[in-house]
């Protein structure tokens, strides 16, 4: 019998080996199938999902109709509570049934403040500051003798890029 020499060296993958404490976390807030924490954005669509994010599921005494807790701000929660019905039924088509028969909106996680205080959209990144057009003009002066046009354009790059982190 031969043996299969291994490629991976002894590696594994991040998710497999992540994989379990993942489910067990997801379990424990009532998350059967963590796909809704995971892929939140394409379940719940981008308007929502900018607005609003899962932190709870719980079943009743029955098993049956369990309720979606979604947590957002105190200025968004008017227009998610227009389009509870549309989340409601995005997050059953995910499950493949319906097990949500009820979204619940929460301006505080049920766990605490500290969640609470969570940024949904990522922060617009600031604009980067322009150089001055003299010492734009000073840097395209010194590496106008450069014969290469790609080296030329690097080094111009380059030079446009030190006077940025220079001024901030």
């Amino acid at each position: 019998m031969n043996k299969r020499n291994s490629t991976t060296r002894g590696f594994k993958r991040t998710a497999s080996v992540l994989d379990d404490q993942i489910r067990r976390a997801g379990e424990s807030r009532g998350f059967a199938v963590s796909r809704v924490l995971t892929h939140w954005a394409e379940i719940a669509g981008a308007d929502i999902a900018e607005i609003a994010r899962p932190v709870n599921i719980g079943y009743g005494r029955g098993g049956f109709g369990a309720t979606l807790t979604v947590l957002t701000t105190g200025a968004q929660a008017p227009m998610l509570e227009m389009q509870k019905d549309k989340l409601r039924d995005r997050v059953n088509a995910a499950y493949g049934y319906n097990a949500i028969s009820r979204v619940r909106i929460t301006q505080t996680a049920p766990t605490g403040f500290a969640e609470g205080q969570a940024q949904f959209a990522a922060p617009k990144p600031a604009p980067k500051p322009e150089p001055a057009p003299e010492a734009v003009a000073a840097v395209h002066e010194a590496v106008t003798p450069v014969q290469n046009d790609d080296l030329r354009a690097a080094l111009e790059r380059l030079g446009r890029n030190v006077l940025i982190k220079s001024k901030r």
